[in-house]
């Protein structure tokens, strides 16, 4: 059984009920601190929570730490990197214990593989599969006899033991070209998929498995087909394969492992690899020096998303074509890269590079919007000089410098968050946002899913914005866009002059359910959805119970319609009952 640093050890048979219950106390500690506790609250945060750590205790307390912090705490203490990995052990642990091999080991494999590759919808968390694997070493000794028939040499390339690939050679030298184990995977995939590689104490043994199945014979191409639902691992999606590649380069993102596969051979254009390589420049580096090809990847919008200045210019100049046509929605709306970087709202650096590189300074939206024009509404002056410099450079008939309409100039002053300027030309124009077309309302939502542009959305609702226009990537209000982003302060100021809860969004829910999803997943660092979730109960929210049955995670009752949030904000919502119960 681990010890870890702090002394702590989870019981043979941990709880996760007893766990909560745990960071909750220690939470009740750290806000009425009792100074004869040892260690006190606050000593306990400053030696597990990066984000104590040196801080006195007066600093401490005025940090406002929350349940999730708390979580945190204890999960560090009881050597797990975050709150989330604890749970999947106490989940993993569970199913080791329920007498069924089998499924344990499934189960484990769950946590080594993505779900793209173990037909779940979970990601993979290796060092919980790590340390499951070091507290319980017979968990996988039962799962074959180390021939190549049976699953041994499978589970062996997933977790980087070589001399059982050899064992399995010795008996059966075309094994290396077979799929087989609970996962049915080609032994290459199962090496470089391995999320185990992002383990230093498995990752040259993964890479020397490598080595001896390229040396075996094994085809670097090897590859299996998705299994992300609604695929499964009884029917995966052959049109969409997944390489060895891109398990190296594009999952584990392993430079050195990604450099032997393509001297081996392997083809770098597999349609994912070069995509998702983009998180670790260095392994695009190594497809794009094998000629990975770029145009067609949407590799290019992708690093736009990413906000890399320096991946986005080592595209350009391995041959990324800066007009490239968008291939898909949501892209396939704005029509150039130019006019995407203008809406994520990229550095003029960003432009810069892309006008350097031949992006046409002229483009236009599909209803004739010119990107000049785009940069003023989504606040960008700089860049709109910019492509007006250009414009004036390339002799471009863009019609750059004419002066902005009235409605285009009211636009920009909110966009930049200038209200008095806004406010003259309200005032000389009385009616102005009644003559805004759909595409120039829908910029309140937009600008709500953007991080800074509080101050814009503010400025355009306090001069009379329709505040439940929709727009952005998934067609939400400016409430759902805040309350995705964790922005509280933002949904509280929306709600307070008459957002409405009950709007629904592109995905046919309304903000209960965007709050639902973003407690869950937090799409942004340091998110704080208990907030929104108190503005939602002060405007009105009905109120939650306990769901009898118990069978989820955070789940809780409303009326009759079960929902999932984060623990916190679920123990919000439950606390706020009494309050909200006749809403």
């Amino acid at each position: 059984m681990t010890t870890t640093p702090y002394g702590k050890r989870l019981p043979a048979r941990p709880d996760i009920g007893h766990l909560k219950k745990q960071a909750k106390d220690l939470l009740a500690l750290y806000r009425i601190p009792d100074p004869t506790s040892s260690p006190t609250a606050f000593e306990r945060f400053r030696a597990a929570l990066p984000a104590a750590a040196g801080k006195d205790d007066a600093t401490l307390a005025a940090q406002g730490l929350r349940l999730h912090d708390a979580q945190s705490c204890i999960a560090r203490e009881y050597g797990f990197a975050s709150w989330a990995d604890l749970q999947g052990f106490v989940a993993a642990r569970r199913a080791l214990l329920d007498g069924d091999p089998a499924r344990a080991v499934l189960h484990w494999l769950g946590l080594v593989y993505a779900g793209d590759i173990s037909g779940s919808m979970n990601r993979a968390r290796p060092a919980v599969a790590a340390r499951l694997l070091q507290d319980n070493p017979a968990l996988l000794a039962g799962s074959g006899n180390g021939s190549a028939t049976g699953d041994a040499p499978y589970l062996a390339c997933a977790t980087g033991d070589e001399a059982v690939l050899r064992q399995a050679s010795a008996q059966d030298p075309g094994w290396v070209h077979r799929a087989g184990g609970p996962l049915q995977l080609p032994p290459l995939v199962a090496v470089t998929h391995s999320a185990l590689l992002q383990l230093p104490a498995y990752r040259e043994r993964l890479r020397n498995c490598a080595r001896y199945l390229l040396a075996a014979g094994a085809s670097p191409d090897q590859s299996v087909g998705n299994r992300w639902p609604p695929a499964s691992l009884q029917a995966p999606d052959a049109a969409h394969p997944l390489s060895a590649l891109y398990g190296a380069a594009g999952c584990n993102h392993d430079p050195e492992l990604t450099k032997l596969l393509l001297g081996a051979g392997a083809h770098p254009d597999d349609n994912e690899s070069l995509y998702h390589s983009l998180d670790q420049p260095e392994c695009t580096r190594l497809l794009l020096k094998a000629g990975a090809r770029i145009t067609g990847t949407n590799a290019m919008y992708r690093v736009l998303d990413l906000d890399d200045l320096a991946t986005l210019q080592l595209l350009l100049a391995h041959g990324g074509d800066a007009n490239e046509p968008p291939p898909g929605p949501p892209t396939s709306d704005w029509g150039s890269l130019l006019l995407w970087a203008i809406r994520r709202r990229r550095s003029p650096a960003h432009v810069a590079a892309l006008l350097a590189a031949g992006a046409r300074p002229d483009a236009r939206t599909q209803d004739g919007t010119p990107a000049r024009t785009m940069a003023l509404r989504y606040g960008l002056t700089e860049v709109a000089q910019l492509l007006h410099d250009d414009a004036e450079n390339t002799d471009s008939n863009s019609n750059s410098g004419a002066p902005l309409a009235p409605d285009e100039a009211f636009i920009a002053a909110c966009a930049r968050g200038d209200e008095p300027a806004a406010r003259a030309i309200q005032a000389a124009h009385p009616g102005i946002i009644g003559t805004l077309g759909p595409a120039q309302r829908r910029l309140l939502p937009e600008l709500a899913a953007q991080q800074g542009c509080g101050e814009a959305v503010r400025t355009m609702v306090r001069l009379g914005w329709p505040i439940e226009d929709r727009g952005g990537d998934w067609d939400g209000s400016a409430l759902n866009q805040a309350v995705f982003r964790g922005d509280s302060t933002l949904a509280r100021f929306l709600l307070e002059h008459g957002a409405d809860w009950r709007a629904m969004h592109g995905f046919g829910d309304n903000v209960i359910g965007t709050l639902s999803w973003a407690s869950l997943n937090q799409p942004v660092p340091d998110g704080d959805w208990v907030g929104c979730a108190q503005a939602l109960v002060a405007h009105g929210m009905p109120g939650v119970r306990p769901d009898p049955e118990g069978l989820d995670d955070g789940a809780v009752l409303l009326g009759t319609h079960r929902s999932r949030f984060s623990e916190e904000v679920a123990d919000y919502l439950l606390g706020a009952a009494p309050r909200n119960a006749a809403a």
